[in-house]
């Protein structure tokens, strides 16, 4: 190697990483006997239930995890990106019309005892062709053509994803944005989406008029920062057009009853306010040359088009069982007894833990049985109600800690492949545990997605430790040598 001398397995492997990965497994391992041992199981090696099984999906999942790090060449993973990806999106769209339905959805294989979900496997082959694409030394996601690129390898298995009725899985792709704005991408299309998840549950939960309002405030707040000036002028356009939204309210509570101002309907004026609003921004834009003005009024367009839209998606595209989740997590129905008992039963679990918990083996909301799938989406409540504020935490922190790695040895890498590539697994962990943490404690809806290495099942398991080690493994290969 010339100049270069091999490091070791001690120096270049980042031992942190792995430890933090096996404390999880350890962790998910002894909740889970924790959520079934009420079934009497013999021991938590007992392989007729599921800490047994999850005890075998433990080991194979090391073994995997020993022949990415020793056996397998990591070029490998960038030379066959392509072939790897095809294959999984041939399994999803296959998985559809020859798999049972389960809780509406169509996405796992079934071979004897053994079921494989090959969502769980897509993330893995997306991450590894965007690192392919987006590493290319001509590649910049400015430009059209690559962006174009860029989305559809996040967005053609997401959908086929969606078709199986799996939208916790799905979600999960919105996570690569933040890969996309490490390498560029702007951060103006995050807040985009952001603004568009507040309108809509505004509209649900408020009504069109104040999703209007809120909307006219977002896009002056976002041409000021856009502009980079701030300053008084500012204040009073954003006072001038929020003034100008609230005559109608003014005029009904001023006027006579039987005055023709009062028969107008606010919303009329408020669409007019709206519509002077693109048009002078349109003509300030193109006059001035200003790119975020004709921006704005193209964003405030986008906005009245989503808001009254609102109600056809949310009754026509979503599915039954989706809405009744939303509208439970909104407020908007209470249903404790049905598609919000989970949510209901968890949250008392986790509130009686307390502080310190209820001691291993302790917990009755855990003993009883009383939260359905208390092994799999919802095995942070086990860890709640046993182990208290201090488990959760150190849970989190764990989880905390190994995406901070993640993303410190990306940083450091030299390649942007790998660089890429651990961006991308940083980020389905957070996505993980951002909707799987937040769906516990009733923050987000139902949607039936596994906390990474805590939850029961083969598929998950096997899933993010090849994903966490072919990164480990890319890192390593760069740490190898001086």
């Amino acid at each position: 190697m010339g100049n270069f001398s091999d490091r070791g397995v001690k120096q270049s492997i980042d031992w942190k990483l792995v430890i933090s990965y096996l404390l999880l497994i350890i962790i998910g391992w002894v909740n889970i006997y924790a959520s079934i041992h009420s079934s009497e199981p013999s021991s938590i090696f007992d392989f007729n239930f599921r800490s047994g099984k999850q005890f075998v999906w433990i080991l194979t999942a090391l073994a995997l995890a020993l022949l990415i790090l020793f056996a397998i060449n990591p070029r490998f993973w960038e030379s066959s990106a392509i072939p790897l990806y095809l294959f999984v999106l041939v399994l999803l769209v296959v998985v559809i019309f020859v798999s049972k339905d389960v809780k509406g959805s169509h996405s796992w294989f079934e071979f004897g005892p053994v079921k494989f979900q090959p969502a769980e496997i897509s993330k893995i082959t997306t991450s590894l062709l965007l690192a392919t694409f987006m590493s290319q030394t001509n590649y910049r996601i400015t430009r059209l053509k690559d962006f174009m690129m860029t989305a559809l390898i996040i967005a053609i298995p997401m959908l086929v994803i969606l078709a199986e009725s799996e939208t916790g899985s799905a979600l999960v792709y919105v996570g690569f944005l933040f890969v996309m704005y490490r390498e560029g991408f702007s951060g103006w299309w995050i807040f985009s989406i952001i603004a568009a998840i507040l309108l809509f549950i505004l509209t649900l939960t408020a009504s069109p008029y104040v999703s209007l309002l809120t909307l006219l405030g977002l896009i002056a707040i976002s041409g000021a920062i856009g502009s980079g000036q701030i300053d008084h002028l500012f204040w009073i356009n954003l006072g001038s057009l929020l003034l100008m939204s609230l005559l109608p309210l003014i005029l009904r509570k001023t006027v006579a009853p039987e005055s023709f101002l009062a028969g107008i309907k606010p919303m009329y004026i408020l669409l007019g306010v709206c519509v002077i609003a693109i048009v002078s921004l349109l003509i300030k834009g193109y006059r001035d040359r200003k790119r975020h003005l004709s921006l704005s009024a193209l964003g405030l367009i986008a906005g009245i088009a989503l808001v009254f839209s609102t109600d056809f998606i949310f009754n026509n595209i979503l599915q039954d069982h989706q809405r009744k989740r939303i509208e439970v997590l909104l407020g908007m129905k209470e249903d404790p007894s049905g598609v919000g008992y989970n949510v209901n039963q968890s949250m008392i679990a986790i509130g009686s833990g307390g502080f310190k918990g209820k001691g291993f083996l302790g917990g009755t909301q855990t003993t009883f049985g009383f939260v359905p799938e208390q092994s799999t989406d919802f095995i942070f409540c086990t860890v709640g109600e046993e182990w208290g504020f201090i488990g959760c935490l150190v849970v989190i922190l764990l989880y905390v800690f190994m995406i901070w790695r993640i993303v410190v040895d990306a940083e450091k890498s030299r390649e942007a492949f790998t660089r890429i590539y651990g961006y991308c697994v940083a980020s389905c962990i957070f996505m993980h545990l951002f909707i799987n943490i937040g769906m516990t404690i009733g923050l987000m809806p139902v949607i039936g997605i596994p906390l990474p290495l805590l939850s029961y099942g083969g598929s998950s398991l096997w899933a993010f430790t090849v994903l966490i080690f072919i990164f480990i493994a890319l890192y390593r290969q760069e740490k190898k040598y001086y």
